[in-house]
């Protein structure tokens, strides 16, 4: 299980850090995507900061379970963000950031239930 953790937070991880690079260099597609949901240029680099804050915390073993809480956050918002307003496929992108965001949010998942007894506040009630 902990190899199993590990894969998953090495993933989410990598996932949220090779997106920075477009979002705080304000590339085209970045620029295009916050700029349709109404939220250029604070909503770009803000969802920057707090990718790049959940994959630190995703790659330290004993803060993991915070960086699972924001990155099942980060994805749910791009999730609902495609699905509401910018489709699957983002200029001609194939779905790819789509399917990115749908690991991401799975790797969170499925780590705060791997690590549901170091939740903050509720994880003693789900320790069953």
């Amino acid at each position: 299980m902990k190899l199993f953790s590990l894969v998953l937070r090495l993933t989410a991880a990598v996932i949220l850090l090779q997106t920075l690079f477009f979002k705080f260099t304000g590339a085209e597609e970045s620029v295009y995507i916050f700029s349709t949901l109404g939220a250029e240029p604070w909503g770009r680099v803000g969802s920057g900061v707090v990718e790049l804050i959940a994959s630190v915390l995703l790659l330290i073993p004993a803060t993991a379970v915070y960086g699972a809480m924001l990155a099942a956050g980060v994805g749910a918002g791009a999730v609902a963000s495609h699905l509401a307003f910018l489709g699957i496929e983002v200029k001609g992108d194939g779905g790819l950031l789509f399917a990115l965001a749908l690991v991401v949010l799975a790797c969170g998942l499925t780590l705060l239930a791997i690590h549901r007894r170091s939740i903050p506040v509720v994880g003693a009630l789900l320790a069953v």
